[in-house]
């Protein structure tokens, strides 16, 4: 199977997950998720969707949980939505690309105030840089 049926594949699930997730789960713990992408094999059997959650650890934990445990609630909306032989199976992995990055955001913003003089006092605001405005 060509690598970019798979990738059309994954993308048509990672709408469709989305998609029930904001219209049709009804399960409370559920918390504002973002799909950020579906790693599907090539043989169509198994996909991971990966998931950000916006909120605390514990309403993520709580989040995940409810994702993992409406599995086959999502399976069952992927292979009514999508025409293929067998749906696959959906697997939930939460996506910590985003939590790096911020991590990352807030070691360079650190680095930054550090390496600002001191005396920023005296300096005129048409000196600086427009973002330190």
């Amino acid at each position: 199977m060509t690598t970019h049926r798979v990738e059309r594949v994954a993308d048509e699930i990672r709408q469709e997950v989305a998609r029930l997730i904001f219209s049709q789960m009804k399960d409370p713990r559920v918390g504002f998720v973002t799909v950020t992408r579906v790693e599907l094999t090539h043989d169509l059997t198994v996909a991971r969707v990966l998931v950000s959650v916006l909120g605390t650890e514990d309403d993520k934990k709580r989040t995940m949980k409810a994702l993992e445990s409406a599995a086959g609630f999502f399976r069952r909306g992927i292979a009514r939505a999508i025409r293929m032989r067998q749906a696959p199976e959906i697997v939930f992995q939460y996506d910590r690309g985003l939590d790096n990055a911020e991590r990352v955001a807030a070691i360079l913003d650190e680095e930054r105030m550090r390496d600002r003089p001191a005396d920023d006092e005296g300096l005129d605001t048409s000196d600086r840089p427009e973002d330190e405005k």
